[in-house]
């Protein structure tokens, strides 16, 4: 894996330093934080590819945290909490995480989930930024556009501001127009790991990609849900 850096926001000493540890051994670069405030000054003098989020912390907490970055930034976040309940994944994913992992957590489970934020996040910025002297190559779905080459989406003209896993989510489903996934499927064909109870996961990601695509969330006319099955692109 090429040299990535991560931020890692923690108010524990003890948890960031052991992350840290792992990250290092991988070759990945650290900068530490130890509440919001300082999460968003480094973010300003630092580049990274991924950040792992605590949610419980004096002060400006994850949760506000994350919403200040996702104004400006599509930057990966895994959030970390010692809270299971699903209400707190939920309410993490829909402000704008791509990924939760609560505490204590499996040392080998939260390095698999950075390492496959990391791929997801620099493979799409290398195919963002790649020239291209061919013709453009467009999948077009009403005025929605996936453009294949510069990996960029367009509503009526407009780019759709999406994160890493949203993007990988809709490109999915333009690539596979009118194709019916399972969640399993989607879950294992975009986070790249074997599905364990993906439902809110991926029904919060797609929540957020209506959010950002459809004129009435309620009544999606582009990501439709077929159910008992899964969900699909409507031609």
């Amino acid at each position: 894996m090429k040299a990535h850096s991560v931020l890692v926001v923690d108010d524990d000493p003890d948890i960031s330093n052991a992350i840290e540890i792992y990250l290092r051994s991988e070759g990945i670069g650290v900068y530490k934080a130890s509440d919001g405030e300082e999460a968003l000054q480094k973010l300003q003098a630092h580049s990274v590819q991924l950040i792992i989020m605590d949610i419980m912390m004096p002060g400006l907490d994850g949760l506000q945290t994350t919403l200040e970055i996702r104004e400006t930034c599509n930057v990966p976040i895994i959030m970390l909490s010692a809270r299971t309940e699903d209400y707190d994944k939920i309410v993490g994913l829909n402000i704008g995480a791509d990924d939760y992992i609560a505490k204590p957590f499996n040392p080998l489970e939260l390095m698999a989930r950075v390492k496959s934020q990391l791929r997801r996040f620099t493979g799409l910025g290398a195919q963002i930024n790649q020239s291209s002297e061919d013709a453009e190559h467009e999948i077009q779905v009403r005025g929605l556009v996936y453009n294949k080459q510069k990996k960029t989406m367009t509503l009526e003209g407009e780019d759709v501001r999406l994160t890493p896993t949203e993007f990988h989510i809709l490109r999915l489903f333009m690539e596979n127009k009118g194709r019916i996934f399972a969640i399993d499927e989607i879950y294992e064909r975009v986070w790249k790991e074997p599905a364990f109870q993906p439902e809110n996961t991926v029904a919060v990601h797609i929540r957020r990609i209506r959010e950002k695509i459809e004129f009435n969330p309620r009544e999606p006319k582009y990501i439709k849900v077929v159910w008992g099955i899964g969900y699909k692109l409507e031609e």
